[in-house]
């Protein structure tokens, strides 16, 4: 069936439908991955959000059987459900290869009920969003008759999506004798088995969970350290967590921080963030290292940023992007905080950074 995406500044550009047959409208991003669609597609960070794949050819590995490990954590995927709000490719393909393909891409977007447009110049669209920024857009279906072709864009950014996505209750994952308090703002799987696989007892707890509070779970008493994930959306909005992580510092047990998590660490050390322009998406971000001058590779997912001109005396710029020379990584000066706003857990990626979970065990 036809489909076609509208832009909010009234662009319209048409293509085929490969997904379901339903409206959607979100924040229009590009990502410039040549692999690793379904842990993007599943990752909580892109919640609200439609994603433009720039790399031509999609679909042609298929999605894998949704397998869980001994942890009861989703093998192949980073979360148990598609976070997207609809997929623009250039390309898409329906014969899929791959030894653990068990159905096509168009097959699970329309079990989950996600939209997906082909045949659209994704370059072109591309270099629309990188001169006018992120733009938020709709998709709608050809015989969709349900849709409603005058409701409004919606925008992410004014939502909570980190309470949609973070869980509800604590869980606890038995390791070793270390113990870690981690904030789950919409956390990807492989950050979780990463910090499994340092042999750490992980008590996952919701974004505004007080961990510290006489009524929280006995398992929070006596931890080792805090670990704050990845996740959707403007930090600021997240006030009750601000303050949560402002009384953790004072405890000045080590921090550690991915993506999101960085912003919330420099929010609650007196910091602002920004709205990028178009944000970075990416499997191929280069960071130095401002202490040592080592170019990280990194895999990021991310449409905000920190003012580095909002830091504090106590604290540093640690790393920094070297396409745009936006912040990447804090540090503080004397305590053990530290935080980076890429993946080090890679998965689609590279692994250079792999050893920052390991410096966090460190720590502990």
């Amino acid at each position: 069936m036809n489909a076609t995406l509208h832009l909010k500044d009234g662009t319209i550009i048409q293509g085929k439908s490969f997904g379901a047959n339903t409206q959607t409208s979100g924040e229009v991003v590009f990502n410039t991955g040549m692999m690793g669609y379904p842990q993007s597609l599943t990752d909580p960070s892109y919640s609200g959000q439609i994603i433009v794949f720039t790399y031509p050819l999609i679909g042609n590995y298929g999605i894998s059987e949704n397998k869980k490990d001994t942890h009861n954590i989703e093998k192949y995927f980073e979360s148990g459900k598609i976070h997207v709000k609809g997929i623009v490719v250039s390309e898409y393909s329906e014969n899929f290869s791959h030894f653990n393909g068990k159905k096509s891409l168009g097959k699970w977007l329309k079990e989950n009920n996600i939209p997906a447009i082909t045949g659209i110049d994704t370059r072109a669209l591309t270099q629309k969003i990188r001169e006018h920024g992120t733009i938020l857009g709709k998709i709608a279906i050809e015989n969709d008759k349900s849709q409603n072709r005058n409701s409004d864009f919606y925008n992410p950014d004014l939502d909570n999506l980190v309470d949609q996505v973070s869980i509800k209750k604590p869980i606890i994952y038995k390791g070793g004798m270390k113990k870690i308090i981690c904030i789950d703002c919409g956390m990807k799987n492989n950050i979780l088995r990463s910090l499994l696989e340092r042999n750490l007892t992980v008590i996952r707890v919701p974004w505004n969970y007080d961990f510290l509070s006489e009524k929280a779970i006995p398992e929070c008493k006596n931890f080792n350290g805090i670990f704050m994930s990845n996740g959707p959306g403007d930090p600021a909005l997240l006030k009750p967590l601000h303050k949560i992580v402002q009384k953790a510092m004072l405890l000045k047990k080590p921090i550690f921080g991915i993506c999101l998590g960085t912003q919330i660490m420099a929010i609650a050390a007196g910091a602002k963030t920004y709205k990028l322009k178009f944000g970075h998406r990416s499997q191929n971000q280069p960071c130095i290292d401002e202490e040592n001058k080592h170019c990280y590779i990194t895999s990021q997912n991310h449409g905000f940023a920190i003012d580095d001109k909002t830091l504090k005396k106590d604290w540093k710029v640690w790393l920094r992007n070297l396409n745009d020379t936006t912040v990447e990584g804090i540090k503080h000066k004397t305590l053990p905080y530290f935080s980076c706003q890429f993946h080090p857990e890679a998965t689609p990626g590279p692994t250079d950074t792999n050893i920052f979970f390991d410096r966090f065990a460190e720590m502990l």
